[in-house]
């Protein structure tokens, strides 16, 4: 079977797309207490801080397994999270 160079040069850029996705994927350690900075957003009507954002950002693919959990589900699945989450620029993600 033979190649050619497009045909190669687009398995390389999957290749590498794939692999980039895989090692942002792993970089995430999942951690609840790391959402504390936006504990008071969360709770009160208080805007997020810009600490709270990068927070939610790092953790947003986490989300969903905060919502399964019984005892993270009622706060981080609720009305004040998702909005936080908007002004946050970092949409809560549909699980």
């Amino acid at each position: 079977m033979k190649m050619s160079y497009a045909n190669v040069a687009a398995v390389c850029v999957v290749l590498v797309l794939l692999l980039g996705k895989a090692q942002m994927s792993m970089g995430v350690t999942c951690n609840a207490l790391q959402l504390s900075p936006c504990a008071s957003a969360i709770t009160s009507s208080t805007p997020p801080s810009p600490l709270c954002c990068s927070k939610l950002k790092e953790q947003r693919p986490c989300l969903c397994n905060y919502v399964r959990d019984p005892n993270l589900q009622k706060l981080v699945n609720s009305p004040n999270a998702r909005k936080v989450a908007s002004i946050c620029g970092s949409p809560f993600p549909n699980c």
